[in-house]
């Protein structure tokens, strides 16, 4: 009898543990969202993968993802993730940026910062095998601030100088004791922030490249100083700097 009440016992135990894990993996599952969604061949065999993007959001700050990941699901019968960072959004677009005739994931992933940048990724999954292709770096840059209300941009990459005449913010940098009769009262670095933006863009042959937008800032965000294009092309498995473009920013 002593047997049969402790069998009894057992069995509710592990029934009421299956059914709080059930119901814990349905909660879990339930905080999972799908971002986006598409279907196309990855691999090469001629099938398509299920591909989507997903994200969990935070429970007190659903605008935030604290967890971004692509999940495909392969015409082989396996699942394939590929974890992203955290960020306020997130987006995924299939395009063929090594040139092998194949799609490859590109992600990108706002911080949340507010500079507002953006973290990219890029994976191929090529004979079922997965691949970090990476993204190009953002431009080095030697900026500073000059007397007489300049600044000066240096790109080692192409050795070009960009110098910009600041006197139009004169007045908004007086304010702020940052000048003093023109003079700079101490040696200041202008900002360099990462990828603003990083987007495939189609280049003649009918190549596609990526195209990055950085923001050079001087004492606030906002004072944007310069923005800094830069045209990649992926060439013999490694990015190559097609061009760049260097323009004036807005005033404060």
């Amino acid at each position: 009898m002593k047997k049969e009440i402790l069998l009894a016992i057992v069995s509710f135990f592990l029934l009421s543990l299956t059914a709080i894990t059930g119901v814990y993996a349905f909660e879990e599952n339930a905080k999972t969202v799908t971002i986006s969604k598409d279907k196309v061949d990855l691999t090469g065999d001629g099938q398509d993968e299920g591909i989507y993007l997903k994200g969990v959001p935070y429970q007190e700050e659903k605008s935030f993802l604290k967890k971004i990941y692509i999940e495909v699901f392969a015409s082989n019968g396996k699942t394939y993730t590929f974890p992203l960072e955290s960020g306020s959004k997130a987006a995924l677009k299939l395009v063929d940026v090594n040139h092998d005739g194949l799609k490859e994931l590109f992600a990108s992933v706002l911080t949340g910062g507010t500079s507002g940048n953006v973290i990219n990724f890029l994976y191929s999954l090529k004979n079922f095998v997965h691949t970090d292709l990476t993204v190009p770096e953002p431009l080095e840059m030697e900026a500073k601030f000059l007397n007489g209300y300049k600044a000066e941009i240096n790109l080692p990459q192409t050795k070009k100088t960009y110098l910009f005449d600041l006197k139009n913010r004169k007045k908004y940098y007086k304010k702020l004791g940052f000048y003093y009769k023109g003079k700079l009262n101490e040696p200041t670095e202008l900002v360099v922030n990462g990828y603003n933006s990083l987007e495939p863009i189609q280049l003649g042959g009918k190549k596609i490249g990526l195209k990055g937008i950085q923001q050079v800032t001087g004492i606030v965000d906002s004072d944007t100083i310069a923005s800094v294009e830069s045209i990649w092309l992926f060439d013999h498995g490694q990015w190559k700097l097609n061009s760049t473009n260097v323009s004036r920013g807005n005033t404060p």
